[in-house]
């Protein structure tokens, strides 16, 4: 591989790193949990920045087994992600005093290694298989064998930590496979510390990089999910037919009054969108408008799709009943027009950002309470 490519790749790696770094940087000044990541990630992108300047050597180099630099690379990267994908679930890993304590041993191990290199006068340096077989017990040896062995470790916590704090937090789903796929690439990094190749250390910083943007995006879904959901107002009489014809100078005038038209039905007939059959093709039957204008009304007022509007008046309706205390359990959610159970739990928790069988027993308490006062 030559120089050029791998300053590309690394090129666009930092500068996908300091993306991540700015976003989370923003989120954490309003969360704090998002500090500790954004920190790291900032600490990633000056790790890369400095990589870019030795792109020649980075392309042309042959450490050998074990290389100090890249073990020493292998042990900071393994404990960093060993703990920053649980900082959005725990922020107790933002206390200094937990981080350095798991961090000591290897720093411990690499003021040893430091230590041994300034003041020891003859190390028995070993970059080759030959070398590792004729000095088997050298002290350089044996010190690198220790980083490999702890980054090992730290890797091992990568897979085990999510579990270990489920039963404390809520440790989202797709957090397991993320730890699990991290882990992998982080073994993958031994094996490059192994046997360095250019070509293979470009794959990791390539495997590395998509895994913190697929973070990143997931906290902009995060946030996304939380933002205000468009209301749903009455609308008391259809628009005309000779008011749609008016609109239709003006662009905007024309999808709000078709969406008033939308709302208008929607608000009329009930009965239909209840059936889990009704979809996009029955509404624009019903409305007298074609797919695009359904969902370019739509989007004006902040809707994503007709199926997400179709949902958000289920779920209204939904919370209705369930205030009222007409719906009591999960399958009869699903007289509210959805299909199955997962959908109904998946809707409500978009739209609502709760959890469904939650919302449900607290209902059934109020009800409870409001019982025994009677």
């Amino acid at each position: 591989m030559d120089a050029t490519n791998v300053q590309l790749i690394l090129a666009c790696c930092t500068t996908a790193h300091f993306t991540v770094a700015s976003v989370l940087a923003l989120y954490a000044r309003h969360k704090v949990q998002y500090l500790s990541l954004a920190w790291i990630m900032v600490i990633f992108f000056f790790m890369l920045l400095g990589m870019t300047v030795f792109a020649d050597m980075i392309a042309a180099y042959t450490p050998g087994v074990l290389n100090p630099i890249v073990l020493t690379l292998l042990v900071a990267i393994s404990y960093l992600q060993s703990i920053y994908p649980l900082s959005f679930t725990l922020p107790g890993y933002l206390q200094w005093g937990r981080m350095w304590k798991y961090a000591s041993p290897a720093i411990v191990l690499m003021v040893l290694y430091a230590a041994l290199i300034s003041y020891v006068r003859r190390v028995e340096y070993v970059g080759t298989m030959d070398q590792l077989i004729d000095h088997p017990f050298s002290l350089d040896l044996l010190l690198r064998v220790a980083a490999l062995i702890l980054s090992v470790w730290y890797i091992v916590n990568i897979f085990h930590l999510p579990r270990k704090v489920s039963h404390q937090v809520e440790v989202p789903r797709y957090l397991y496979a993320y730890t699990f796929i991290l882990g992998l690439s982080a073994l993958f990094y031994c094996y490059v510390s192994l046997d360095y190749s250019p070509q293979a250390f470009m794959v990791y910083l390539i495997i590395f990089t998509a895994l913190n943007l697929y973070l990143c995006f997931r906290t902009l879904e995060t946030m996304a999910i939380n933002l205000p959901k468009p209301t749903i107002d009455t609308v008391k009489e259809e628009p005309t037919e000779e008011e749609l014809r008016k609109a239709e100078e003006d662009f905007n005038e024309a999808n709000l009054q078709r969406f008033n038209r939308l709302q208008y039905w929607m608000q009329n007939n009930q009965e239909e969108w209840t059936d889990n059959t009704f979809g996009r093709e029955q509404l624009c039957r019903a409305v007298g408008l074609n797919r695009h204008l359904v969902l370019q009304s739509l989007r004006s007022q902040g809707f994503n799709n007709t199926r997400d509007y179709i949902n958000s008046y289920r779920i209204d309706y939904l919370k209705r009943q369930i205030l009222h205390h007409k719906i009591a359990t999960i399958t009869e959610c699903l007289d509210a027009g959805f299909g199955t159970t997962k959908t109904v739990r998946t809707c409500f928790e978009k739209h609502e950002g709760r959890n469904l069988d939650e919302f449900l027993e607290a209902a059934k308490q109020r009800a409870q309470v409001g019982t025994e006062e009677e």
